[in-house]
């Protein structure tokens, strides 16, 4: 207690110097906890969105299935057994055909995507329920991204062509009966989305399907000549930009950090410097050097608590003000092909928060007992003295 309190009083003494100390450290804190907030809140919301999108609770592929390679799609399907079907009738899978197709809008050639689903699934939230609607033309829905690229607006009519499963090429035209909105651009970009049945019927493959995604609770172990892939595979695009996110913030944190303990070692060499009669005094008092390495390192150390605590008194309403607002994400982000919303909301916690305290404290007292060492090697006589060895 007696160090703590010499510490505490020699800290108040140095009056502008400790402050100033303290802020540049609390301006640390509050930028790594901010960082942090910031990548586990958009990790939390690429994942949600993904999930209710496109994965589901994960999804079965075909043996042959590779999504980044588009010459597979010709034999990536396979016929639907009656335990799928049941499975789909309870609305525990939803069954997806994929195809290669050509667009002809506003008499350009653009090649994409032409998947079918089910009409009536509630497995992701794809508004395929207007495909249910009556038309002439093949019902279709796109993305915003696809309805940017291509300049096609609801209602618009625009000619696909395909190739059959025998290689036959043919062509109808399709209506655009709904723009959807979606974060996830992996199931917007250069895509269309058409009725199951219908593309079956346009490629042969009646009863056939490319993948099978399981709904949120749906527990299926095993379907036969179906690969499972469970949400660690499918979100490790994301996760992998998140972690690199991370690497890269981590340069941040060493700069700020190393600036701000720079600043406290500088002052515990000042101290040394100058209150050398004051350690002499200590020791010839009956202190033990260990002792008055103490005094010191809990000096250091306590500009780390000091910063934590007025960090918390301006960054906790600044940062409940940013994830209550959000951060506003520019539109040009959505040509990296990552789910991202137009804002991310910050997720604070506590195990990042105390995470983050720890290091702050921990690196704190490390750099403050460096400088302290060399007071184990100090005589009584000379620092009464006030002489440097």
């Amino acid at each position: 207690m007696l160090s703590v309190k010499l510490a505490i009083k020699n800290l108040i003494g140095a009056g502008l110097r400790t402050w100033l100390n303290v802020f540049v450290l609390s301006f640390a804190f509050v930028i790594i906890v901010f960082y942090n907030g910031l990548l586990d809140g958009w990790n939390m919301q690429a994942h949600n969105d993904t999930k209710a999108w496109e994965t589901g609770s994960g999804q079965f592929w075909h043996p042959r299935y590779d999504p980044y390679d588009p010459y597979c799609l010709q034999d990536a399907h396979a016929s639907l057994s009656d335990r799928i079907r049941n499975l789909v009738k309870n609305n525990e899978l939803t069954p997806v055909l994929i195809t290669q197709a050509s667009i002809y809008p506003q008499g350009r050639m653009q090649n994409i995507l032409l998947k079918g689903i089910e009409p009536t699934q509630q497995i992701v939230k794809l508004p395929t329920q207007v495909l249910q609607g009556d038309t002439s033309a093949i019902p279709a829905i796109i993305g915003k991204r696809m309805a940017i690229s291509t300049q096609l607006k609801k209602n618009d009519l625009v000619l696909i062509r395909w190739r059959d499963k025998n290689g036959t090429f043919d062509a109808r035209e399709a209506k655009i009966l709904e723009i959807f909105d979606a974060n996830v651009p992996s199931i917007d970009n250069d895509q269309i989305w058409i009725p199951l049945k219908n593309l079956q019927a346009m490629t042969g493959m009646t009863g056939e399907a490319t993948l099978l995604i399981a709904a949120q609770n749906a527990n299926i172990p095993h379907i036969d000549n179906w690969q499972w892939k469970d949400l660690k595979f499918l979100l490790k695009d994301i996760d992998d930009v998140i972690r690199a996110k991370r690497g890269s913030a981590g340069v941040i944190y060493v700069l700020l950090l190393a600036i701000a303990l720079l600043a406290i070692f500088d002052t515990q060499i000042l101290s040394i410097f100058r209150r050398q009669k004051e350690i002499g005094t200590y020791i010839a008092l009956g202190m033990t050097r260990s002792q008055v390495v103490k005094i010191f390192t809990v000096e250091g150390s306590a500009h780390s608590i000091l910063a934590i605590i007025l960090g918390a008194l301006y960054g906790i309403p600044l940062l409940l003000y940013l994830q209550n607002k959000g951060i506003p994400i520019p539109k040009s982000v959505d040509s990296i092909g990552l789910s991202i919303s137009a804002k991310i909301i910050p997720a604070y916690s506590i195990e990042m928060i105390v995470t983050t305290t720890f290091l702050i404290v921990i690196s704190a007292t490390v750099v403050s007992y460096f400088p302290t060492r060399r007071i184990l090697k100090m005589k009584p006589t000379d620092a009464l003295k006030g002489k440097i060895q």
